[in-house]
Formats: structure tokens, sequence, C-alpha cells
């Protein structure tokens, strides 16, 4: 989680058009990068170079699939925290060290910590979120998933 607002000149138009790109879909083939630079005008080396760049700057967090766990008997839960300040960084490792952490986001709200939980099983999601109570001393907030949404991000090219 990057806790820094990138200015807009962090990114160029190819940067833009890789974050808004991607998010539709990738490739499933033997060299997808190199399909995939190629859409956008650019060789597979230089899109995994600025998907590096992307990640190092805080644009991004993370680039892979996302699989949709309750369509193949897993779970997803949002959850919340309220971390001290002077505590924020620790709890954030201590919670993204947690494989089942999909999205990690800091909000200015006194549940500060927003999480997703995506688990194998439903009883993981009840562990899960008890292990990283017992690993910070601090309570975590379930919300479980009533209704689906997408959220895209897309950037002005």
């Amino acid at each position: 989680m990057s806790r820094a607002v990138l200015p807009p000149e962090a990114l160029d138009a190819t940067d833009r058009a890789i974050l808004n790109a991607l998010q539709d879909g990738f490739p499933l083939m033997p060299r997808p990068y190199d399909a995939a630079g190629a859409a956008l005008g650019i060789s597979g080396d230089e899109l995994l170079t600025r998907l590096a760049h992307l990640r190092r700057i805080g644009a991004i967090t993370r680039f892979g699939p996302f699989f949709d766990a309750a369509e193949i008997g897993g779970a997803f839960c949002l959850c919340a925290m309220a971390v001290p300040a002077d505590r924020f960084e620790t709890v954030m490792t201590q919670v993204n060290a947690h494989p089942e952490v999909a999205h990690n986001y800091e909000r200015s709200h006194a549940l500060n910590m927003w999480f997703v939980l995506a688990t194998d099983s439903p009883g993981a999601i009840d562990r899960t979120a008890r292990a990283i109570e017992d690993e910070t001393g601090l309570e975590v907030m379930m919300f479980p998933k009533l209704e689906e949404y997408f959220i895209g991000f897309r950037v002005r090219a």
C-alpha cells in the first residue's frame, strides 16, 4: 500500500495506457507480455520494465490475476481496523504479510485501515481475521459481501 499521492506528471502517456488497457484483460499465450506490449506500441521487455517501475513508485501495488474466490469455493470479506497513527506502518506490514490480504487501503476515518480477505474456504476468513487481531492487538471488523461491484481505475490519457 502506498500512502503517497502521485502527481499527475509521475505517469507518462504510455504508463496511463498500460494502466487502462491491462485492467480489461491479459493475453493467455506463450509470450503474453510481447502481445500486450505490441497492442500498446511497446515491446514486451519495455512493458515488464514499466510495470516494475509503476509498482516501485506506488502507482500499482500488484500485477497479476484476480480470481473470484467465492466462485471456486472460497470467500471474500471487507475488513476494517482502527489503527493508531504511530503504529500504522507496523500494522500495515503485519496485515499485508498474510497472503489472504488482497487489497489494503488507508482511509481518513476512525476506521483508517480497510482491506479485503480472499480465502480458499469461508471458515478461513474468520481464522485469518483472528490471527491478525492476535498479532496486532487490534480488532478486525468484518463486513461480508452482500452485493458485488467492479471498480475500475482509469487514468486520463
